[in-house]
């Protein structure tokens, strides 16, 4: 059996997510076999699993960081909000269904079989488990009901590190109030409920549960900045006052180029920094109220002279020199909200003189000419006027496409002059993965497709039967043993292109001569070579691991686990 620990905040976006990934690191390192797990996230920032499956991007991004392929079982549950009230429920990769929040109460009974189920499977194949929760476990009107922080650890016996964000303020504050509303909780008679089991003896002999914070047995101090001598004073009255040590402070990075948590700001994702040099080349992301995966445009960070921007300011689209606009949960909120606020027109505007224009998802969907919804997936507007600058028009769908794929560029020879192809064969093995909820037809034909549907994961409306696939299937296929259908996608209209593919830009090429196009556009020289996206980000987790092995006491958490590395990895101390 697997040994469990478990990393919970004070509150969200305190940096959970990333401690989880660099403890994975670590752990990888020492050659043990660790997975992440995370029993509900809550996200509009998603990845689909090889098997088809829906998980946090989050966890994708963990499930790298231990040298693992990411799968359904460490993120069993993701909300995605629909709107103001509303989300779609994914239970194990597939849709559920949508539900309020008084639904979803309803649903957790279900919803705890899922997580233990889960939980379960990864601890008969993994050494170490690092477990992510969620938002703070001293919400007093969550406690009852919440699976995700100490049910969580209740179940598995896991030790938990509370981590405060000292940029925030408060964080002593935020320790010593977590464990006060801990210890005062009703919790400990949860497992009466049958929601969660009775609570288990703690690890290496605890008191055996007579409370949930038993189970926090130390504190990490996240983004500190400044002299950490003027800090002790307060580490040390914490420590006396909680009786549980800071067993790290870590100091507030700015430019790793690593996404943090899922919901966090994204002015947050890309830190300004005074002394930046001037970049030439400038990338505006249209920043919808219901942005979706937005680490689609991650690589863009590590290109030397590009500035990747989230805006919907008037200036920064006039002056930019690319335009993006994502993917979205709820396609028809956000093109209603860019055309009540006049950001659609200042986006014709911008293309009008020139500026090229990518839909990536729902931002493809958004520039056709109408949006159709039957059955009131996402809206109550049953059809909508697109944007109407691609020949396309979408119908949202109750059959939910996951898939991962592989693409070959098949009509882009001027592809705002990306692609100048002499031999005709276009760009090829192009790696992706597709989420959404529509199908679309019209001038489609910019991409082949190899969707790789296998496992049968394409969700299964049990109210109607699934749509059919786009124009321009070929039929099935069998490539290395993985089956799926191939198909057409994308459309292109002058300098406006759009597809469906998430992660198209991770492709160093493409992504590469597509900036090349742009600096040509400018009378720039094109950089020779491409920036090989992959070996840059594996660079930039082994340095984050460098730094949280260097700011916390690896060898507290060791013994924690009952872990015999203690003398191999020495650590310094605060």
């Amino acid at each position: 059996m697997s040994r469990a620990l478990m990393i919970q905040g004070t509150g969200s976006g305190v940096g959970k997510s990333m401690i989880v990934a660099g403890l994975c690191r670590i752990f990888r390192d020492m050659g043990i076999r660790v997975a992440p797990f995370k029993a509900q996230n809550m996200a509009l920032n998603s990845f689909i699993t090889k098997e088809g499956g829906e998980i946090g991007r989050a966890q994708a991004f963990q499930a790298e960081a231990a040298g693992i392929e990411p799968f359904n079982d460490i993120n069993p549950i993701l909300l995605k909000a629909t709107g103001e009230s509303g989300c779609q429920v994914i239970l194990n990769g597939k849709v559920y269904g949508n539900m309020t929040a008084i639904d979803y109460y309803a649903f957790k009974d279900t919803a705890w079989k899922a997580v233990t189920s889960a939980y379960d499977k990864l601890s008969q194949n993994y050494d170490v488990i690092v477990i992510e929760g969620a938002g703070s476990p001293a919400e007093i009107n969550l406690q009852k009901e919440e699976i995700v922080n100490m049910s969580v650890a209740r179940y598995t016996g896991a030790p938990v590190i509370l981590v405060g964000d000292i940029d925030k303020g408060g964080v002593f504050a935020s320790f010593y109030g977590t464990i006060g509303l801990l210890k005062d909780s009703l919790s400990r008679n949860i497992g009466t409920n049958g929601l969660n089991p009775p609570i288990p003896p703690l690890p290496k002999g605890g008191k055996g549960g007579l409370c949930d914070a038993d189970y926090i047995k130390a504190f990490i101090v996240n983004k500190f900045r400044g002299d950490i001598g003027i800090l002790r004073p307060g580490l040390r009255m914490i420590e006396n006052k909680t009786g549980r040590p800071v067993i790290g402070v870590i100091n507030y990075f700015g430019d790793l180029g690593l996404h943090e948590e899922d919901a966090i700001p994204i002015e947050r994702l890309i830190p300004k920094r005074r002394d930046e040099p001037f970049k030439a080349i400038k990338i505006v992301v249209l920043r919808l109220r219901y942005i979706a995966n937005f680490t689609d445009f991650d690589p863009f960070m590590y290109e030397p002279d590009v500035e990747l921007k989230y805006s919907l300011r008037e200036e920064d689209i006039n002056n930019a020199d690319l335009i993006i606009i994502p993917g979205s949960k709820n396609t028809v909120s956000d093109l209603l909200f860019l055309r009540q606020n006049g950001i659609e027109e200042c986006v014709k505007l911008a293309v009008n003189k020139g500026i090229p224009l990518i839909g990536i998802c729902g931002g493809y969907q958004m520039l056709g000419k109408k949006i159709f919804d039957p059955y009131n997936v996402e809206n109550s507007e049953k059809e909508v006027e697109g944007i109407g600058l691609l020949n396309i028009i979408t119908t949202i769908d109750k059959v939910k496409t996951t898939c991962q794929v592989e693409a070959e560029l098949i009509n882009g020879s001027k592809l705002f002059n990306v692609v100048q192809n002499s031999s005709n064969d276009g760009f090829k093995n192009l790696k992706g993965y597709e989420i959404h909820m529509g199908v679309t037809t019209g001038d489609i034909g910019l991409f082949r497709l190899y969707r790789y549907q296998n496992t049968g994961l394409r969700a299964q409306s049990t109210e109607n039967p699934p749509s059919p696939l786009p124009t321009g299937q070929a039929g099935p296929f069998n490539k290395g043993g993985r089956g799926g259908f191939e198909v057409l996608d994308g459309s292109m209209k002058g300098n406006v292109w759009g597809t469906y593919i998430h992660g198209l830009f991770d492709n160093d090429k493409f992504r590469c001569t597509l900036l090349n196009s742009l600096r040509q556009g400018k009378g720039l020289p094109p950089i020779d070579g491409t920036i090989n996206y992959f070996d840059l980000k594996e660079k930039a987790i082994n340095r984050w691991a460098d730094i949280l092995k260097n700011s916390i006491d690896i060898c507290f958490i060791l013994r924690l686990l009952d872990m015999e590395y203690c003398k191999e990895h020495l650590i310094r101390g605060i």
